[in-house]
């Protein structure tokens, strides 16, 4: 299937700090025959306030963004966090029946990376290749309010010259949860280091992740930590190629480099 009509949703981590990974993200999108815009309007997905508690607060960003994809074929988010958001949608307007119908329809047609590539494009190689020692974390809204588990595996499982170590306790959070690793910090503090102990245990290179804010959170604290393993948005890699005869290599800022 190809030539599919696909709008992105940015995201705020991924405007503001991430902006290779929007690029990469596209750059696969269009290799696999899809035509990317990005609509205006986009506005932050209201997650912060919904997560804090403020579910009325949450309704006019909901609007704005509702409105801003109405017209979008397909919406496909970088973020498994901000995908589940668009799922929430419905919920909130159950008692108005003109926006409850709009959202249902934002909450069908929204997807997350990986989960797109895998189940509306039929695909699981998208011809990368990328030569390192690699292990998953799989992030909470991805995996228990999406309910996708295996679309990130099967991408990586066909990537040339990887090699995927599975995670010790991969199902266990990160401890960011975004407004939680600021409301408990030591809390939150506690579960990153956890995680941070099953990755070395992998003996892995590279750390990848579907989710920038479970990625910017256990990067940030292992740079804090001076821990050498590099951490990649699985775009990154599904973006990566080399030509036949050239090994790979990971370079300070995590990209894969020819030498």
């Amino acid at each position: 299937m190809n030539n599919l009509k696909v709008s992105l949703f940015t995201t705020c981590l991924g405007e503001l700090f991430y902006v290779d990974m929007l690029k990469d993200v596209t750059e696969v999108l269009e290799r696999l025959g899809c035509d990317v815009d990005v609509p205006e309007g986009q506005v932050c997905c209201g997650q912060p306030a919904y997560n804090s508690g403020y579910a009325e607060d949450s309704k006019a960003p909901a609007k704005q963004m509702i409105t801003a994809f109405e017209h979008s074929d397909y919406i496909v988010c970088p973020s498994g966090s901000c995908a589940a958001m668009f799922h929430e949608y419905p919920n909130f307007f159950s008692l108005d029946p003109e926006w409850h119908d709009k959202a249902v329809a934002m909450a069908k047609k929204t997807y997350e990376f990986t989960q797109f590539i895998v189940h509306v494009l039929g695909v699981e190689d998208v011809g990368a290749e990328f030569h390192a020692k690699v292990t998953l974390h799989t992030s909470c809204h991805m995996t228990r309010l999406l309910g996708e588990r295996d679309s990130h595996y099967k991408l990586l499982s066909h990537v040339k010259g990887l090699e995927l170590v599975k995670l010790p306790n991969n199902y266990d959070c990160c401890g960011f949860g975004g407004t939680f690793s600021v409301k408990m910090a030591p809390i939150s503090e506690q579960m990153v280091d956890e995680k941070i102990r099953h990755i070395e245990e992998t003996k892995a290179d590279v750390l990848v992740g579907a989710d920038a804010s479970c990625l910017m959170n256990i990067g940030g604290r292992m740079r804090r930590m001076g821990k050498s393993v590099k951490v990649m948005h699985i775009a990154q890699i599904l973006n990566s190629h080399q030509r036949e005869g050239e090994s790979g290599n990971v370079n300070e800022s995590g990209k894969s480099t020819v030498l």
